[in-house]
C-alpha cells in the first residue's frame, strides 16, 4: 500500500477543505491514490449531509436583490452565528440568491434541484454543521426597493405604484422595524380578525357593562388592532407626524405588497440541558 505523505494530505485538504483526519482516513482507504481519495468523498458527503440535517438549523442570513423592478429575498439556515459569519457559508447564500434572481423560482426545492444542493452538501460536509435554504420571496413592481437590517438577520422588500427607489427603502426600513401584518386593513385574513374579536369580546365582558358598550368597545378595539397591524395606518418611524400610507401618497405612489424576512422566525428551537447532557455521556462511558 502506498504511504499517506503529508504532502498528500496538504493536497487534499487544499482541494477538499476537509480536516486533515478526515483527509488522512480517506487517503488510508483509497491506497493514498487522491482522485479515488476524492471521489469517495464525494459519493460519502450526501451521506454526512444527511445525517445532520435533523439538527435544527434557527441562526442564518438573509439577504435581498433588486434591480429593474425586480426583487428577491431569500434565508439560508445554519445552526450557529459562527458559521452564519462563516465567508464559505456567506457565498452559498449569494449564489442561492443570483440563482432565485435570475430563474425567478420561489419555491427553495425546486430552486435547490441540482448543483446547488451539491455545494450544500459539500458545505455540510466542510464546516460540520446542517445548513438549511429555507425560503425565498420575490416582489415585482414599477419601483421596487430593498433594505437588509445590519446584522443580515431581517430583509425586507416592498413594491410600489410611483414614487423612488429611495422611498421604498424607506418604507423597507420602516417595516423592517415596526413589523406590520397587512399592507392595508382589509387585507388582514377574516379568521385572524374573529380570533381577536372573540379575545376582546371576552375581555369586554369582564367589565360588566351593558351588551351595547360592550358591542362599542370590541368595535373599537377591533379597529384599533387593525390600526396598529397595517402597514399604511402606522406612524412612520422616521417622522410619526405622518403615516406610511400618507407619506406614500404625498409622492404619488401607493404601497402594493411587501415581503420580510427575519432569520428564524416560526423555528422551533429546542432547549437543550447541556450540563444534563454530558452527564448523561459521561455516565454512558463509564
Amino acid at each position: 500500500m502506498a504511504q499517506v505523505t503529508a504532502s498528500l494530505v496538504k493536497e487534499l485538504r487544499e482541494r477538499t477543505g476537509l480536516g486533515m483526519m478526515e483527509c488522512k482516513k480517506a487517503l488510508a482507504e483509497a491506497g493514498s491514490d487522491i482522485d479515488k481519495a476524492i471521489e469517495d468523498l464525494r459519493k460519502s458527503s450526501g451521506m454526512k449531509a444527511a445525517k445532520k440535517a435533523g439538527r435544527t438549523a434557527a441562526d442564518g442570513l438573509v439577504s435581498v436583490k433588486v434591480e429593474a423592478g425586480y426583487g428577491v429575498v431569500v434565508e439560508v439556515n445554519s445552526e450557529t452565528d459562527f458559521v452564519a459569519r462563516d465567508e464559505g457559508f456567506q457565498r452559498f447564500v449569494g449564489s442561492v440568491l443570483d440563482s432565485a434572481f435570475a430563474s425567478k423560482e420561489t419555491d427553495m426545492a425546486v430552486l435547490m434541484a441540482g448543483d446547488l444542493e451539491s455545494a450544500r452538501e459539500a458545505l455540510v460536509q466542510k464546516i460540520g454543521e446542517n445548513i438549511s435554504p429555507r425560503r425565498v420571496g420575490s416582489v415585482e413592481a414599477s419601483v421596487v426597493g430593498g433594505y437588509v437590517h445590519s446584522n443580515n438577520r431581517i430583509a425586507v422588500l416592498v413594491g410600489l405604484s410611483g414614487g423612488s427607489e429611495e422611498l421604498a427603502k424607506d418604507v423597507a426600513m420602516h417595516i423592517a422595524a415596526v413589523n406590520p401584518a397587512v399592507v392595508s386593513s382589509d387585507q388582514m385574513p377574516a379568521e385572524v380578525v374573529a380570533a381577536e374579536k372573540e379575545i376582546f369580546a371576552a375581555q369586554a365582558r369582564e367589565s360588566g357593562k351593558p351588551e351595547e358598550i360592550i358591542e362599542k368597545m370590541i368595535i373599537g378595539r377591533v379597529n384599533k388592532f387593525l390600526k396598529e397591524s397595517s402597514l399604511v395606518d402606522q406612524p412612520f418611524v422616521k417622522d410619526p407626524d405622518i403615516t406610511v400610507g400618507k407619506l406614500v401618497k404625498e409622492a404619488g405612489a401607493e404601497v402594493l405588497s411587501f415581503v420580510r424576512f427575519e432569520v428564524g422566525e416560526g423555528i422551533e428551537v429546542e432547549e437543550v440541558d447541556f450540563a444534563a447532557e454530558v452527564a448523561a455521556q459521561v455516565k454512558g462511558a463509564s
